[in-house]
């Protein structure tokens, strides 16, 4: 056998053992449990929200029979109760266990739905190496955050929506009950997708169940609080909106970096930062309406859903997490569900390449896991490294916007769109 034929051999064996479902599900375990060790023993608490917040949430419902969405106002959607309920099934003690037990479940079943989407799991092993790569790349915030469910649910709902729009629509829509973002998939969808009234639909009689179910359980107002309940917030120290701010804070002009009691988080004060946090709904709103119209123009001129509906998607995403005036960690998460629904639509759909936002993503969240959980105490400090760290990551958020931007463009126009 020549050197030729047998570096093809091993070429097609390594291909094939990296591509097997074995070796893909037992990185794909190992990387949660990894993380998992990680969120359960890290001094830095990267699991904080979990067993200080959502814990406590629970403990006030069953104990004290308080139930944020219901009795209170609450920044989340309903169905955020769901997993944080659940999470308390084995007792408070086991609280935390519980849950990243939940999280691996519910990534394991868009993991599944991952692997069969084209039918083989070699034709989306590309999209599934990428996805365990950006759990790695992320950290253990992509565990610790009630994102982890929504996310999970909307990986599946992406992954099913141009074939089943109304199983595709229902599980975009019970993700947005869960944390707001993936309403934006939804909508993009609706935009998008052929059988849009399908999705239309599909999406407003899953709203009516969840309020229906709301209401029979003693709610009110507080049901859709969370539309409301984030319009007092200040300007988060880790937004992109935030980067000049924290910059001037470096620099002893006049800004500077407090905690906020009341919602729990690092926000700045100082001149321009109201103005910034103000302008923040505003420029989403504008961001996220030109998107819908540019959208819109390419349905219009009959523009496939594989072409149009990635890039939208991705637009949407990265419009929510550019302009938002939080920027919390697991924002980073978010990415991806419309960069693995872009690399399966580009492998087995049709769909143009997209490798370039696959690498960004990849970039945000690496940078994301430098700042939060383990020198985020020196960021608070202002320090200089981490600042330059955390501009890096917002600024390659920003990229990530614009190429999606011009891709959604040039879907639009029927042009050809650099890898």
């Amino acid at each position: 056998m020549t050197d030729a034929a047998l570096g093809t051999r091993v070429r097609v064996r390594a291909r094939g053992v990296l591509t097997h479902p074995v070796t893909l599900w037992a990185v794909f375990v190992l990387v949660h449990l990894v993380l998992g060790v990680i969120c359960l023993t890290s001094p830095s608490l990267p699991m904080g929200d979990v067993t200080i917040v959502y814990e406590f949430w629970m403990r006030r419902g069953v104990e004290a029979d308080i139930w944020v969405g219901l009795d209170t106002a609450w920044v989340y959607p309903l169905l955020a109760i769901v997993p944080m309920l659940a999470s308390a099934v084995l007792g408070w003690t086991l609280y935390a266990s519980t849950w990243l037990t939940l999280a691996l479940l519910v990534d394991a079943v868009a993991f599944a739905v991952l692997l069969h989407r084209g039918g083989r799991a070699r034709d989306t092993a590309a999209a599934a190496w990428w996805w365990i790569a950006f759990l790695v790349a992320v950290g253990p915030v992509a565990l610790g955050r009630i994102d982890t469910f929504a996310t999970a649910v909307a990986i599946v709902g992406v992954l099913v929506i141009v074939g089943r729009p109304a199983l595709g629509s229902v599980l975009l829509t019970v993700g947005a009950w869960i944390k707001v973002w993936p309403a934006a998939l939804v909508a993009a969808s609706v935009i998008a997708v052929r059988s849009r009234l399908t999705v239309l639909v599909a999406a407003v009689a899953t709203t009516a169940v969840v309020l229906v179910v709301g209401v029979a359980a003693g709610g009110g107002a507080s049901l859709v609080s969370f539309i409301t309940e984030q319009s007092g917030r200040g300007l988060q120290i880790e937004s992109p909106l935030a980067t000049p701010a924290m910059w001037a804070a470096w620099a002893h002009a006049g800004t500077s970096v407090y905690y906020d009691q009341a919602i729990m988080t690092y926000q700045l004060d100082g001149p321009g930062t109201a103005l910034a946090a103000a302008l923040s709904t505003p420029l989403l709103t504008v961001a996220v309406g030109a998107l819908a119209v540019l959208g819109i123009v390419g349905a219009r001129r009959g523009r496939s859903a594989a072409c149009l509906l990635p890039p939208l998607m991705l637009a949407l995403t990265m419009a929510l997490i550019v302009f938002n005036k939080v920027g919390s960690p697991q924002f980073a998460g978010w990415i991806a569900v419309p960069v693995i629904f872009g690399l399966v639509t580009a492998r087995v759909g049709g769909g143009a390449s997209f490798r370039t936002p696959a690498v960004l993503g990849l970039g945000v969240a690496a940078l994301t896991q430098l700042v939060y959980p383990y020198w985020y105490g020196r960021l608070l400090g202002l320090d200089t490294v981490l600042l330059v760290v955390l501009t890096a990551r917002n600024v390659l958020s920003l990229v990530l916007l614009a190429w999606a931007v011009v891709a959604v463009w040039a879907a639009v126009r029927k042009e050809a769109v650099l890898a």
